[in-house]
This record gives C-alpha cells, sequence and structure tokens, in this order.
C-alpha cells in the first residue's frame, strides 16, 4: 500500500467522540476548500458505523450545504432514522465552526436475491494502455506548475486515468459531453464491503462535471474559465465491486442550465459488471469579465 492511500485511509478513519456522534480531520484540495468527496465519504462511513455489517449500503443523497474550511475538523452527527427487517436508514449532518456544511441521506440492505438485469459496459481502452496522471499532466505546458502539484497530490492515493483528454488538457473549442476515466487505489484494501464503497465515493466527486465542461470547450478551475461547485450528489450501489480493482467511470452530461450543470454516471467493473450508478449536480459559472 502506497503511503498516500495509508494517508487517506486515515483521513477517512473517524474518531468517535460519543454515540452517534463522530469527528473527522480535513485537509485543503486543489482549490481552497474541503474536497466534496472527502466529506460524502466521512459521512458514508459515519452511517456505516451504526449500522450492522451484514446490511451493505446501496444509495445515497447528499447536499452540499456550505464550503469546508481545510484548517478545522468536522464533526458529525448521525440520526437513527430506521432499522427496518430489509432496510437501514440513516441522516447525517457535518458541522464545522457550529454551522452544518453538508448532509447525507444513506440507506443499507440485508443481501437478497432478485431479478436481474443491467446496461451493457460501454467500449474503453484497456486501461494499461493509458498515461497515468501524472504522465498526463507533467506533459501540460500551459498549465501552472502550482496547480499540476495539487492535482498529482489530490491523486496522489489513486491510479486515475482518462481515456480521452480531460478539459483542462484540451480546450477552446466544445467536444462530445461524454468523459471515460478508470480508476483504482494506489495499494490493496482489506476486504470490508464498506471501504470500497467509501472510496468509490470519494472518487467519485472528482471528474463527475467533466462532461459539463467538455460541452462547453471550458478547461475548468485548473485554467480560470469557469467557477463553481458540486451541490449535491446522489449514487446507487447496484452490485459487489473493490475500489483496487480497475473500476470504469463512464460520465455524460445531459444539461446545464441557470448556471448549474449535471453530470451522470456508470461505474462498471473490468469484467462488465454495472457497479454504481451517480448523478451531480454543481454550480458552473463562467467568470465576469
Amino acid at each position: 500500500m502506497s503511503q498516500a492511500l495509508q494517508d487517506l485511509l486515515d483521513l477517512l478513519d473517524l474518531e468517535q467522540i460519543e454515540e452517534d456522534i463522530f469527528r473527522g480531520q480535513s485537509r485543503s484540495a486543489v482549490v481552497p476548500r474541503v474536497f466534496g468527496g472527502q466529506v460524502a465519504a466521512q459521512a458514508l462511513v459515519a452511517a456505516g458505523r451504526t449500522v450492522p455489517a451484514d446490511r451493505p449500503a446501496h444509495s445515497l443523497h447528499a447536499y452540499f450545504l456550505r464550503p469546508g474550511d481545510p484548517g478545522a475538523p468536522i464533526v458529525y452527527t448521525v440520526d437513527r432514522i430506521r432499522d427496518g427487517r430489509s432496510f437501514t436508514t440513516r441522516r447525517v449532518v457535518a458541522v464545522q465552526h457550529g454551522k452544518p456544511i453538508f448532509h447525507l441521506s444513506a440507506s443499507f440492505q440485508v443481501d437478497e436475491e432478485g431479478l436481474d438485469h443491467q446496461t451493457p459496459m460501454p467500449a474503453a481502452p484497456d486501461p494499461a494502455t493509458l498515461p497515468t496522471s501524472q504522465e498526463r499532466l507533467r506533459g501540460y505546458g500551459h498549465l501552472d506548475p502550482a496547480v499540476v502539484e495539487k492535482f498529482l497530490e489530490a491523486r496522489e492515493a489513486v491510479d486515475l486515468r482518462y481515456v480521452e483528454e480531460p478539459p483542462y488538457g484540451q480546450f477552446g473549442a466544445p467536444r462530445e459531453p461524454h468523459s471515460q476515466v478508470w480508476f483504482r487505489t494506489n495499494g490493496k484494501l482489506d476486504d470490508d464491503p464498506l471501504l470500497h464503497v467509501v472510496l468509490a465515493t470519494y472518487v467519485s466527486d472528482m471528474t463527475l462535471l467533466d462532461s459539463v465542461l467538455l460541452a462547453h470547450g471550458r478547461g475548468g478551475w485548473a485554467v480560470g474559465d469557469v467557477v463553481g461547485a458540486s451541490l449535491d450528489h446522489a449514487m446507487w450501489f447496484h452490485r459487489p465491486f473493490r475500489a483496487d480493482e480497475w473500476l470504469l467511470y463512464d460520465q455524460e452530461s445531459p444539461s446545464a442550465h441557470g448556471g448549474r450543470g449535471l453530470g451522470q454516471a456508470r461505474i462498471y467493473t473490468q469484467d462488465g459488471q454495472l457497479a454504481i450508478t451517480v448523478i451531480q449536480e454543481g454550480v458552473v459559472r463562467v467568470p465576469r469579465a
């Protein structure tokens, strides 16, 4: 396991300070606020720690309410909404400086047999044939070196490989609002299903709005031609998967309007199983002159 991955696992390993109350640390991201994927992942950890181990997470719905302060810890309070025969529901509120910054509802379910079908996995090249994040980013002479280092530091725990050029690599003209990324953790994880769901939640917030930028030829936050932030985030976990094995993140944007852009995606295992569906809306604004 890489040191960066161990540091990330330590970041997500919350301290329990009272029954149903947890505290997590923060760290800065590419932008000067707490990375949304970190808050979502920590909130899911808090929820999962109050649920029996035989009930894996099957969905989450979340709202980003305020920017997180990377210099302060975050307190997560869990509300045990329901404990049913098959389903368990939890609500989590993340608080900093006395104000809520994030709200999560998550549902967990016992394993059951049932109907089974899925959308087929789209075509994508083998991840081993694609350049790493470091190889791509270090080749972009138009990016501020400080921005490159921030990107690399933020993604050091994850091997994330774009199939095509990311928005900040090629911009200026509209492209199809579709993006594919392969990802896995930089090291093996243990077999706890919640841990793999939490890591996928963390990564899912890294690239989902890329397709919005592609549709308008924008390079994004790395080049300063848009400003924005995540507004809400929803995930459905359909089938078992491992976050330390290659996952294909197939993303697209069906709409942008009114200063908001919508991204939706499916995440597949390398053998073609549909593991996760993700939808996120974010603020995407063109800076004023």
